[in-house]
């Protein structure tokens, strides 16, 4: 028994040692002799590889034996492969040097960014194709996955804090871009280039974004209708032709759980194939009373890329949301500090209701070398079921008619809905030379539409009861007050929706009987519009020098009672032209400037000639000049910004009637610096600062008010920075330290009442285990007390108290 157990062992040990593998270690740097942090080392024929450290470092464990093609790669240098031997029980150690390419930019973007820092080369957003962001005459702010990622957010409102002249409205996906407002249903915000909508209400899980951008100034130029501050671009996350799977789980303050995955790689052997998964699951409650969100989100997304010339991409976002709607903090009359940030209006039984899909297909195919033609179509589904109890934007009156300073005056709404946008886009790009002058012309054309299908419709209760009968009166006239149903024991009017009580809050956030209510109905749709846009445009380069001239000409309609009898199609035009400069002063700075113009066309119930209609659309330009430089061996990207908006045909009510007057002007010019990147291997840095003076030049009067616009500071100011400790007994932790501050803004519909300017503090640590990463993140240190905007002391919207956040992720 003892001979066949020595002789299992013995067989045993060799069967071990006949398995054994080996190990390939080394290190890859640039042609600056700089550690090529993250570039990727692979080998073909097992099908796997790693990434390199910040360090340049990289390990490959457990390679049987035998002759292996080595590819080592990174954006922007030329890929490597090498032949390597692995011999039984041996290790290799090899060092790498990556040369710099020039390689040809894409005209669509298909296949995943590879970069794993807060800093980003290129960008689609300017100029209708792949674009180094230093040739791009217009400022563009931005965040990385990795920065996202690094500061536990998961909202677009907390992304945007990073970027210069950009800051929250409200708490919806409704953003201000240096004074002027955007918001989700404006169908003005993109995806990938492509115009979409978000619903407005909710702001979506941020996990299946590459990174957010925003193209300051108008525009239009490029995508038609658009805001003068900006657009904001989400950019998803597309396939990799290499293996890359993560997960995460993340618990912390308010009862969140959050789950999060992301796969990606080839599907074939030949990778003409790649895909990728991101989903994400969210279970939140809130600082704020009763509010809550379960969301769930799928986001696939397959490339083709049959050959070196055609390539074919389909993405589909899901989104379903739960949650309540709320609308904001209110206050004691002109008392700011009266009531927690926590009090909201809500009802225990209202509820918001939200489900989105996003399809996008796009196809680029290459003629030649030198001519393209690529074509987007986007579709957007959204519907929306909504109950909610909220303010009516105004205090309780007593008999007297004088406002009650500790109670809301509240309504109810009931609401189902539907949208539908439809996007295409299709353009040639060519580049060729007439003499000296290189050329990369860009002409195409757009198609969007927005319909809101019948049946869209809302229940509203507000009001007070009418002594006589089951109907009420919208507003109280104490003239009148024997019309009006009176609370025998207070003589006050008696509400058609209780009152919220400020001092019982309790109380007033319980159940509500909603069959109690008297309601008046109002319509949401149908509605139909389109728009038509053509344009070229030349990015003309010589030597140092880069001109971009571009010409759009959009043809807008809006159908007034559509798919009613008297259906009538209200048109709007523009010819908008765009002119930029960019002068290369050494390899690391470019100078530029800029002219582009914007127009935003008037809603078709606008054009009611009771109302003074028809109204010319809002007009809009911008001058701006800059900079934009790198540093630390290309690893620190900066803007530097100076610009002038101005719009005229701001619409204003008149005095004591409905009747609108375009007679608005206003203006915002201001100063903008943006970093990001890297100044060593493991130290990362996000900054930004901004000066605003935005100010209505021309109102209804036609006088100049000297009030700064609305939510809008005049400086503010973001920092980030993250340090991997490499060496020494705290090797792999690492350190993330920030700020936001603005200053004091005034509200949106009274400018004699303003809220304060804060500063906020956030901290992170990290612990990496081999593949394991531990992060925590801890906001507001401080526990600062503070609002990120709002429209009067009714609506208010606070920012959000001390709160932690612990996540664990796993990547393979």
């Amino acid at each position: 028994m003892k001979l066949y157990i020595t002789l299992f062992l013995v067989f045993g040990t060799f069967l071990v040692r006949g398995q054994q593998s080996s190990t390939i270690t080394g290190s890859v740097t640039n042609g600056e002799n700089e550690p090529a942090a993250f570039s990727n080392i692979y080998i073909n024929e097992l099908n796997r590889g790693a990434s390199a450290n910040e360090e340049g470092y990289f390990e490959l464990r457990n390679i049987p034996p035998g002759k292996y093609t080595l590819v080592v790669s990174e954006l922007g240098y030329t890929t490597q492969k090498h032949t390597v031997t692995v011999r039984e029980g041996h290790s290799l150690n090899l060092d790498f040097q990556l040369e710099e390419s020039v390689t040809a930019l894409q005209t669509v973007e298909v296949i995943g960014r590879k970069e794993k820092s807060y800093k980003n080369t290129t960008s689609f957003i300017g100029a209708k194709a792949e674009i180094a962001l230093k040739d791009l005459p217009q400022a563009v702010s931005y965040a990385t996955k990795e920065l996202i990622a690094d500061q536990g957010v998961m909202r677009v409102g907390d992304i945007v804090k990073n970027f210069s002249g950009v800051n929250q409205n409200t708490f919806y996906d409704d953003i201000i871009i240096r004074g002027y407002r955007i918001n989700g249903s404006s169908n003005t915000q993109l995806l990938n280039g492509m115009r979409t909508s978000t619903g407005f209400w909710k702001q979506p899980l941020a996990n299946y974004l590459e990174r957010v951008e925003v193209l300051k100034g108008p525009a239009s130029a490029l995508f038609g209708n658009a805001s003068p501050g900006g657009v904001i671009n989400r950019v998803t996350k597309k396939p990799l032709d290499e293996e890359r799977h993560s997960i995460s789980f993340s618990t912390g303050s308010f009862n969140t759980l959050r789950a999060l995955a992301d796969f990606t790689g080839p599907l074939t052997k030949d990778k003409s194939l790649l895909y990728r998964i991101n989903i994400g699951y969210e279970d939140a409650n809130n600082f704020r009373d009763l509010q809550f969100d379960k969301n769930l989100v799928i986001a696939p997304s397959v490339s083709f890329l049959p050959t070196d010339k055609t390539r074919v991409n389909f993405d589909l976002i899901y989104n379903t949301s739960k949650s309540r709607l709320d609308r904001g903090q209110s206050v004691f009359k002109d008392d700011l500090y009266s009531t927690p940030v926590s009090m909201a209006l809500s009802a225990a039984n209202d509820y918001l209701n939200e489900e989105t899909y996003i399809i996008t297909m796009a196809l680029n195919h290459k003629f030649t070398d030198f001519l393209s033609f690529s074509a987007s179509y986007i579709r957007t589904g959204y519907s929306e079921d909504l109950l909610e109890h909220r303010g009516a934007n105004r205090y309780a009156v007593d008999e007297n008619g004088e406002d009650i300073p500790d109670k809301i005056a509240m309504q109810v709404f009931q609401r189902k809905r539907k949208r539908f946008i439809d996007n295409l886009s299709t353009f040639f790009n060519a580049k060729f030379r007439t003499g000296i002058l290189e050329h990369s012309l860009v002409t195409g054309y757009d198609y969007a539409q927005e319909e809101l299908p019948r049946g869209g419709s809302q229940l509203q209760a507000n009001g007070y009861r009418n002594a006589t009968n089951d109907s009420i009166f919208t507003t109280y006239d104490p003239a009148n007050k024997h019309l009006y149903l009176l609370d025998p024991e207070t003589g006050n009017p008696v509400p058609n929706v209780p009152h919220f009580d400020l001092t019982n809050p309790v109380n007033s956030q319980q159940i509500k009987d909603i069959s109690k209510y008297i309601y008046t109905e109002r319509e949401f749709g149908p509605n139909f519009y389109n728009s038509h846009g053509v344009y070229v445009q030349d990015q003309i380069s010589w030597d140092k020098l880069k001109v971009l001239l571009g010409l759009r000409y959009e043809y807008y309609t809006d159908k007034l009672n559509y798919t009613r009898e008297n259906e009538e199609s209200v048109h709007q035009e523009a010819l908008l032209p765009r002119v930029g400069v960019t002068y290369s002063i050494t390899d690391n700075i470019n100078l530029y400037g800029t002219y582009v113009q914007g127009f935003e066309p008037q809603n078709a119930s606008n054009m009611d000639p009771n109302l003074g209609g028809p109204f010319d659309p809002l007009e809009s330009n911008m001058v701006e000049f800059g900079g934009k430089s790198t540093w630390f061996n290309g690893k620190m990207d900066a803007t530097l910004a100076v610009y002038r908006i101005e719009q005229k045909n701001t619409l204003y009510a008149q005095a004591g009637t409905d009747v609108l007057a375009q007679v608005g002007k206003d203006r915002s010019r201001g100063i903008e610096l943006d970093l990001n990147g890297r100044i060593f291997p493991n130290w990362s840095i996000s900054a930004s600062y901004s000066f605003i003076e935005a100010e209505i030049i021309e109102d209804a009067d036609g006088n100049r008010t000297g009030i700064q616009k609305p939510n809008t500071p005049k400086h503010q100011g973001n920092l980030w920075t993250r340090y991997n400790i490499t060496h020494g007994p705290l090797k792999d932790l690492g350190i993330g330290f920030g700020s936001n501050f603005v200053t004091e803004r005034v509200l949106q519909q009274n400018s004699a009442q303003t809220i304060p300017g804060y500063t906020i503090l956030n901290g992170a640590l990290y612990y990496t285990v081999n593949k394991f990463t531990l992060q925590l993140n801890i906001n507001n240190i401080a526990d600062k007390t503070h609002w990120v905007g709002g429209y009067d002391y009714i609506r208010l919207f606070p920012g959000t108290p001390r709160n932690w956040l612990l996540t664990v992720g796993y990547s393979f």
